[in-house]
C-alpha cells in the first residue's frame, strides 16, 4: 500500500472527536498518509474549535458548509469526495469515526493486513466497550475475539480500511442517496465484486457508541421513538 487517507466525518460533540483525533494523530504509520476532518455544519463555535485544533495538531479540516448548502447529514457527499481523492492519491481509504477511538498501532497493523490480503475489499477493526468487550456493531463476532477472519456480515465503518482496489472498481456516485446505511451498501458492492471483506478482532478499537451523535442515544434508551424517527422521519441516513 504506497499511501492512505485517513477521514473523519464529525458534526458537533467535539469532545468525543478530539478523542479520536488525537489518537489517530498518535498512531504509530510507516506509510504516507493525509488526515482529514469533515465538518458536517457543526455548530459555529465548535467549527472555530475545530478550525483552531486544525491548526494546533496539524489536521486537515474540511468544513461542509463551504461546499453544500444541502442540510446535515452529508455522509454520502463525504465519502464521494473521500474516495475521489483518495484515487487520485493511489490511497487507500480509512474511515475512523468520531466515538471511535484507536491503539497507536491499529492503523498500521490494519493496513498490513489488507496489504497481506490480495482478495481484500474491506479490512475492519472490531469494536470493543472501555471494558475490552465487543460491543455493537460487531455483536456477531463475540466469541472470536483473537481473530482475524473474512466474514459474510457487513462491515461497520466504525474504523474500516476500504482498499484501493475497492475505491477503484466502483464509484460511489453510484450510490443511492435514498439508501440507508452505505456501510452496509458498499460492504456488499466489495463482496459482489469478488472481493473479501476481512474483520480483525486481533485489532479492537474503543467504540462508545453514537458519541458523535447524541440522538441516537434512542437506540438504546428508547428504541420503539428511535425507529419511528429512522423509518418514519427519515432522520438517520449514515
Amino acid at each position: 500500500m504506497k499511501n492512505l487517507h485517513i477521514i473523519t466525518p464529525v458534526k458537533d460533540s467535539i469532545d468525543s472527536t478530539i478523542q479520536t483525533i488525537r489518537a489517530v494523530l498518535a498512531s504509530q504509520i510507516d506509510v504516507p498518509y493525509i488526515y482529514t476532518i469533515y465538518n458536517d455544519f457543526s455548530s459555529t463555535e465548535n467549527t472555530e474549535l475545530l478550525e483552531k485544533y486544525s491548526k494546533e495538531l496539524g489536521f486537515e479540516l474540511v468544513n461542509l458548509a463551504d461546499i453544500t448548502d444541502h442540510p446535515s447529514p452529508n455522509y454520502l457527499l463525504v465519502l464521494q469526495m473521500a474516495q475521489k481523492r483518495a484515487v487520485e492519491c493511489q490511497a487507500s481509504l480509512l474511515i475512523v469515526e468520531s466515538d471511535v477511538i484507536v491503539e497507536s498501532d491499529t492503523i498500521q497493523k490494519l493496513v498490513d493486513g489488507a496489504t497481506e490480503r490480495e482478495d481484500c475489499g474491506i479490512a475492519a477493526s472490531v469494536t470493543v466497550d472501555d471494558n475490552g468487550d465487543i460491543n455493537y456493531p460487531y455483536n456477531y463476532a463475540k466469541g472470536r475475539e483473537g481473530e482475524a477472519y473474512k466474514v459474510e456480515k457487513h462491515c461497520s465503518f466504525c474504523c474500516s480500511l476500504l482498499t484501493l482496489r475497492l475505491l477503484n472498481c466502483y464509484d460511489f456516485n453510484n450510490l443511492n442517496p435514498e439508501k440507508h446505511w452505505f456501510d452496509v451498501h458498499i460492504s456488499h458492492i466489495s463482496q459482489d465484486l469478488g472481493m473479501n471483506n476481512y474483520l480483525f478482532c486481533n485489532l479492537p478499537v474503543i467504540h462508545r457508541p453514537h458519541a458523535s451523535r447524541p440522538w441516537k442515544q434512542l437506540k438504546y434508551k428508547n428504541p420503539v421513538k428511535y425507529y419511528l424517527l429512522k423509518f418514519f422521519k427519515r432522520v438517520d441516513k449514515i
